[in-house]
Order: structure tokens, then sequence, then C-alpha cells
């Protein structure tokens, strides 16, 4: 006797949507074939990270062959560290594919979408794994034989930052914009005592370029009666002098920032580039991920007809 479903209209129950039209055995099924396998997807993982450091290994080991330290036409070290940073993405994506369909095919999942969710869950543990990597002890030891190119090139996987270091002068570390007046006034002859003398105009013309705007004529006055006893010059030439290197500091000063605001601006604009760009290559990993397992999926076929033969008999 062949058992028939028990539906909600066969029980005369119209206010029982919530009951499944399906025999308990089909029920059962359906759940099981939707069942996440966290063996499998560990073992995506696995096959995934795998799988992107040999991909890296073989673009470090293809972009050290291009380097010759003895040859000057080298590979441009920014163009070198956009190639390696395409070949990153290209190599994740190409991982994801892998370990989505390890991911899928090791379910036992026959429907693809279920399969595809399982390469989605490893796509997302092999990524964590990796940033965890990157920002850890661990990810330096790992990472070391891809920072090898880096290294190689001089560290050309930090332009953005390098840029923004020998771009920008430090107004108040590396570079001192008042070091050349400095110079100048220490190199002037005269005086009785010209080394107290020249120490004593420093001191007075850098409190008149760094001191407070509201008492910058008294400062200029003493500035200028210092250089005049320390080069034994006249007075009126000595505040020429101040003016100019009044002149000179403010210019200065104003150079650096502007050099600073343009570097600043474009390491933002390079880590805004990188940020889409990392975005744009996990989506596409992701995508990967989800594709392998689907075409994980075990053939159905078998499936359908193991169970038409238990009915059958």
């Amino acid at each position: 006797m062949t058992h028939q479903p028990v539906t909600p209209r066969a029980r005369g129950d119209s206010d029982a949507p919530h009951l499944s039209p399906v025999t308990p055995a089909e029920d059962a099924r359906t759940i099981l074939i939707n069942q996440i396998s966290w063996g499998a997807v560990l073992a995506g993982i696995v096959v995934a990270l795998t799988a992107q450091l040999l991909l890296n290994l073989l673009g470090v080991g293809i972009g050290l062959a291009t380097v010759d330290p003895s040859a000057a036409s080298n590979p441009d070290p920014k163009t070198f560290s956009i190639g390696a940073g395409v070949w990153w993405a290209v190599s994740g994506i190409i991982a994801a594919l892998i370990g989505g369909y390890a991911a899928g095919r090791l379910s036992g999942r026959p429907k693809e979408s279920t399969t595809g969710w399982h390469g989605v869950i490893a796509w997302a543990g092999t990524t964590l794994v990796v940033f965890y990597l990157l920002s850890t002890a661990i990810g330096a030891v790992v990472g070391g034989a891809f920072n090898a190119v880096s290294s190689a090139m001089g560290g050309v996987g930090q332009i953005a930052s390098t840029a923004a270091q020998t771009a920008a002068p430090a107004i108040a570390g590396g570079s001192n914009p008042f070091a050349d007046i400095e110079q100048r006034i220490r190199s002037a002859a005269g005086g009785a005592d010209p080394a107290a003398a020249r120490d004593a105009a420093v001191g007075a013309v850098r409190a008149l370029v760094t001191g407070d705007p509201s008492q910058a004529q008294a400062a200029r006055e003493q500035a200028a009666a210092a250089l005049a006893k320390a080069q034994n010059i006249p007075i009126e030439q000595a505040r020429e002098q101040v003016t100019q290197y009044e002149q000179q500091y403010r210019q200065t000063v104003e150079q650096a920032k502007q050099k600073a605001t343009a570097a600043a601006d474009a390491a933002a604009k390079a880590a805004s580039r990188a940020a889409l760009f990392s975005v744009l290559a996990l989506a596409l990993g992701a995508l990967a991920g989800w594709f392998g397992g689907r075409a994980g999926a075990v053939d159905p076929t078998l499936t359908t007809r193991a169970l038409g033969q238990q009915r059958g008999g």
C-alpha cells in the first residue's frame, strides 16, 4: 500500500499552511541536503590557503626573475608594486574558486545552492585567516616570502607612505626651515667675540621668526642689533638682512605646508584606491567561491535513482 502524503487540504484543515505537503522521509532528506558540512568547509579553507600560498610564491618567483641588481633597466617600482597587488588579488580569486569547489564536492550535497554556500563560507573563512595572519606576528613569518619582492625593489609595497614621507618635509622634525638661515648667519665674520655674537644673533633671529607675532617689532629690532654686532655692520643693513631672513623663513614654511598637504592628499587617494580595489577583489573572491561550490555539487541522478528504486520496491 502506497503511503499518501498528508496535506492540509486532505485533513480538511485550511488553517494549517505550515504543514509540509511531503512525507516525513522526504522532509528529513530535504533538511539533510541543505545542512552545512563544517568538515567540508574546513577542508575548503585549507585547500584555498594552500592554493593561495602556492600562487603567491609563483608570483614572487616570476617577479624576482625580472629584477637584475646589476642592470639599470629594471621594472619601475610603482608598476612592479601594482603588478604585485593585481597578482595577489587574482591569486585570491583563483584560490577561492579552488577552495569553494573542494568544500562543495566534499560536502556530498547534490543541491547546487547548498554547495554554493559551502564555497562562500569557505571563502569567508579563508579571508579571515589571511587577514589574521597579515595583522599578527605569525603573518610576519608566513608573509616573509611575499615581502621578498618588496624588499628586492626597495620596499615598493609601501609606495603611498614612502611618498608621503619623502615628499612632505617635517616642519617640526627632519627638515628645519631655519637651518639655511642659521648657516648664513654663522658663516658671516665680524665682531670681537665671533662665536658668542653669532650664537646671540642666531637666537634673536630664531625668536623673531618663531615667536609671538604680536611682539614681532621688538623682536625684529633685537635681531637687527644682534646681527649688526655679530657681523660688525650698520644697523640699517642688519635690518634689511632680518627682513630677508623673515621672508625666507615664511616662504620655506609655506612651501613645506603645501608639499605636506599634497603628499597627504596623494597618500589618501592611494589608500582609497587600494581599499576600493580590495573590496572589488573580495567580492570577486566571494563569487568565485560560490561558483566553485556549485561546480562541486555531486550528481543528483544517482540519488534520484536510489529513491526511485526504494519507492518502487
